[in-house]
């Protein structure tokens, strides 16, 4: 059991209910059980999630961003859950092993979770260099920024499983 209250969606009130019988109907996931402590803390996930979901980057290129930085900060919960959504936009299970450890065969995957792996390691601190290779490999400002946001949604949920201790209810990833 987590740290935080498990907000059971039954149970629920008020914008946390309309979120579960919304966006996360059929997902009832406990991270988002003990999110519901807060509805803005909910909806602030829901709303960056969202925005993402439509941004330039794929969502198996999102995934790679997500599983790298979760490797990094040791989050079974966000390696776990990740492996499986990386599953479903298509990465096979070793590509999800090469994402966690930062060396993809794909060219354009590796520069993804290098220049995410570069924003964890430098503190957002990159250099000329870490940013001109993300740029050779085909990628623009857009792409930045929007790496860059991604790293901060999983630095978010690693952080909050962290604090939460939140309990992974996702088959465990492949050992690395």
């Amino acid at each position: 059991m987590g740290r935080l209250r498990s907000i059971d969606p039954e149970q629920a009130e008020g914008r946390v209910r309309e979120l579960f019988e919304g966006p996360l109907k059929g997902k009832a996931f406990n991270i988002f059980k003990a999110m519901a402590n807060s509805p803005a803390v909910l909806d602030a996930y829901l709303s960056v999630a969202g925005a993402l979901a439509r941004a330039s980057l794929s969502d198996a290129e999102r995934e790679v961003v997500q599983l790298a930085i979760a490797q990094a900060n040791e989050c079974a919960y966000c390696v776990a859950a990740h492996t499986q959504i990386a599953r479903g936009a298509g990465l096979s299970e070793e590509q999800t092993v090469q994402a966690r450890r930062a060396r993809m065969d794909d060219p354009r995957l590796h520069a993804i979770a290098t220049f995410a792996r570069a924003i964890h390691d430098k503190r957002g601190w990159v250099d000329d260099e870490d940013v001109q290779r993300f740029r050779d490999a085909g990628f623009d400002d857009g792409h930045i920024a929007e790496v860059v946001m991604t790293y901060a949604l999983a630095m978010f949920t690693n952080y909050f499983n962290h604090v939460n201790q939140t309990e992974p209810d996702f088959p465990p990833a492949p050992e690395i």
